[in-house]
């Protein structure tokens, strides 16, 4: 019933556990396959992947956003679950998907929390039951219905970055849209790498600087002046 679908790039390292926990905090039977979408990795992250069991496939195209729309054209489920390979799922999150759904709600998240327990860090994640769009990160994970997802046109192939924000706008406008009040646990390697205040002060200035409207390229240049990554 459901297709997990997983984007990663270079995520040797963590792949396999998050296939482990997607296991471990799911029932098998409403889990039809798990997709990792590579975006041409030049680690072992697809190997990793089908030796954890996973179907993964080489995206024609870098980029979350086009990753996760490879992934879900070849997905067989119903419903779509989009998790980020840093990040691992709720507890019993395939009970609480369905449930979502039987109650009206076609598409959705968790909340979020991190594997680092900084007081700035903890005061983030506590936005994020709310249903507010400024507070809406990927890391979070996305269900949606097939058919939803389709309607919706997908993610956005020209957004590198805020490819979330983007295609939860247009979710809102064709379904109903909740947040499940369990959190998915995501990775604080970011955070730690760069500075955790120096880390959300960036965010902030490349979320405004999206609500203002600037080019995407614009984004990918600040995002990669700014913050010591591999990833875009």
């Amino acid at each position: 019933m459901i297709s997990i679908i997983i984007p990663a790039y270079n995520e040797e390292a963590q792949i396999a556990a998050t296939i482990a926990a997607i296991r471990v905090q799911s029932n098998a039977a409403y889990i039809t396959e798990i997709i990792v979408a590579d975006g041409g990795s030049s680690d072992g992250t697809v190997e990793a992947a089908k030796a954890a069991g996973a179907v993964a496939v080489v995206s024609p195209a870098k980029g979350r956003a086009a990753q996760m729309n490879y992934g879900a054209s070849m997905a067989k489920g119903k419903i779509l679950y989009f998790l980020h390979a840093d990040t691992l799922p709720a507890t019993n999150f395939t009970t609480n998907i369905i449930n979502a759904i039987d109650k009206g709600f076609e598409a959705g998240c968790f909340m979020l929390t991190f594997n680092h327990a900084h007081w700035f860090l903890k005061a983030n994640c506590w936005f994020t039951r709310f249903d507010v769009n400024a507070v809406r990160f990927g890391d979070q994970s996305l269900f949606i219905t097939k058919e939803k997802f389709i309607q919706a046109g997908g993610f956005c192939e020209k957004h590198i970055v805020m490819e979330d924000q983007e295609i939860i706008k247009r979710i809102k406008k064709i379904c109903c849209f909740t947040v499940i009040k369990k959190p998915v646990i995501t990775s604080a390697r970011k955070y730690l790498e760069n500075g955790i205040y120096k880390t959300q002060g960036i965010f902030f200035i490349i979320y405004f600087m999206y609500q203002l409207g600037y080019p995407q390229q614009t984004l990918v240049n600040t995002y990669r002046r700014l913050i010591r990554q591999d990833k875009l």
